[in-house]
């Protein structure tokens, strides 16, 4: 629509122009009779118009002179030697053009097609790190050594060192670039202890933008600490180690308050007591990283115990409500008095031990440090399950403990379902589940996932893994989950 429009107003301005043009045309001819009558009938009116015409086919000719030459002329501002006409022939470039000119980007060959200069080419991401000289002009050789092999730096981040900096790097790389011939190029100028990996679309992110998104989810959650700890430190191992065992005697594990950084090991006092260890083997942490963590674990501390407040109400299908929330350590009263209402069966189904022993750890499965909680209760407050989802190293664990009395009804199965799908949030890669093989109801909540299954059975323990896709699994429609409806 806004092209008929211009259409048509160019259109009415062509017009507009022709009329324009014809009557200028008409008054010059008037004037120009007047002129030739007045001048025709003077006494040397001949002369004056031969002596006219000459001067006009002069002043045609020099300007015709003028405009050939000047249009030949290179623009302004290129080399000579450099030719500007765009039909000369493909290869034939002289040696002050190939010298005299620049390509900051590539050196590209004079009878490539335009197309072939234009078209994207395939890249790689990397994740790299190098330690330079703390000297002007060392960072430049490293930067020019990039884009020698046509390497774009995409971020830059530094961390400086008692004698030198570590320069961390988010490098676009030609797809044909091998790791071995970057990292080369990297110590030819003057990078070294080199570590180099491949990285993907979420690397982009700004260091300032994630270590903010890290600091609001450890803000609103405490069993998000751990999880921000190891996302803000690449691949790694973080053990909660308390500070008094389960049996309630002290276990010696502290750590000063501003914490303990040696080569690939972190120690930081855990708010909630003990300490938190963060190991990295394959790569040194910096100062800068040291101080990342511990900010986000003095945070932790300063906002004191939390849990998020939000919650589903899910509805059985005798038209009994459920409610699914977090649950924490405030809720440890709770789940004791359920302990005492459930079998001894059930309790060693789930503790895999002595059922008096069930009690004690209580204080730990709720805790957020350790991981995170779900709970099931009646329209009155009666707590009848709990789902826990456990850190274990670089492992996640499942499980569940369900009231007798409302076992079979799908609330173990729904917990699952949500512990799953919190452990993708996580990023986590998969979780496992340890029962006995004649828990068939926790084998049969482990199918229902959909997920691909491995089993390992030892003197009658079962451990059942799921392998977790890298999106958050989607909840199943309300037709495939016949226990609950939502409220």
């Amino acid at each position: 629509m806004p092209e008929l429009t211009a259409r048509k107003s160019a259109r009415r301005h062509h017009w507009r122009r022709d009329m324009i043009e014809l009557a200028a045309l008409f008054t010059a001819v008037a004037v120009a009779d007047g002129l030739a009558n007045m001048v025709a009938h003077g006494p040397d009116g001949p002369f004056l118009l031969v002596a006219s015409a000459v001067a006009l086919v002069a002043t045609a000719t020099f300007h015709t002179w003028w405009a050939r030459r000047h249009s030949h002329a290179p623009p302004a501002g290129t080399p000579v030697g450099t030719s500007a006409d765009t039909g000369a022939a493909p290869g034939h470039t002289d040696a002050a053009s190939t010298h005299g000119s620049a390509d900051t980007s590539t050196h590209r060959s004079t009878d490539a097609p335009a197309e072939a200069e234009s078209a994207p080419r395939e890249t790689s991401l990397w994740r790299m790190r190098a330690t330079v000289r703390d000297e002007p002009g060392s960072l430049a050789a490293l930067c020019t050594a990039l884009a020698h092999s046509r390497v774009d730096i995409l971020t830059l981040q530094t961390h400086p060192l008692a004698d030198g900096t570590v320069d961390e790097l988010l490098l676009r790389a030609p797809a044909e670039l091998a790791a071995p011939r970057l990292t080369r190029e990297i110590a030819a100028a003057g990078g070294g202890d080199i570590w180099l990996e491949r990285a993907d679309a979420h690397d982009l992110v700004d260091a300032p933008t994630r270590v903010l998104g890290l600091a609001t989810r450890t803000a609103l959650d405490a069993a998000e600490l751990p999880l921000a700890l190891r996302q803000l430190l690449g691949r790694c191992t973080i053990h909660s180690l308390p500070a008094v065992s389960l049996s309630g005697r002290p276990t010696g594990e502290t750590a000063p308050v501003e914490g303990v950084l040696e080569a690939t090991t972190m120690r930081l006092r855990d708010p909630s007591g003990g300490v938190i260890t963060i190991e990295r083997p394959y790569l040194p942490f910096t100062p800068t990283e040291f101080a990342r963590a511990r900010a986000l674990v003095e945070l932790d501390a300063r906002l004191g115990p939390r849990i998020p407040r939000s919650q589903d109400v899910l509805t059985l299908p005798e038209g009994n409500e459920i409610t699914v929330r977090r649950a924490g350590q405030n809720d440890v009263e709770a789940a004791k008095a359920m302990h005492e209402r459930c079998s001894d069966r059930t309790l060693s189904l789930r503790y895999h031990g002595p059922v008096g022993d069930a009690d004690r750890y209580l204080n730990h499965l709720l805790s957020p440090r350790y991981g995170r909680t779900l709970a099931a209760q009646t329209a009155s407050g009666r707590l009848v399950a709990l789902g826990h989802l456990l850190w274990d190293g670089e492992e996640t664990e499942v499980a569940l403990l369900v009231e007798d009395d409302w076992q079979r009804r799908g609330i173990g199965s729904e917990l699952l379902e949500r512990l799953v799908a919190l452990a993708v949030e996580a990023g986590c890669e998969s979780v496992y589940a340890v029962t006995q093989s004649s828990n068939t109801g926790m084998v049969a909540a482990m199918r229902g996932l959909g997920l691909p299954l491995d089993y390992q059975i030892e003197e009658g323990t079962l451990v059942v893994t799921a392998r977790l896709p890298k999106a958050r699994v989607p909840a199943r429609p309300s037709s495939e989950r016949p226990a609950f409806e939502r409220s």
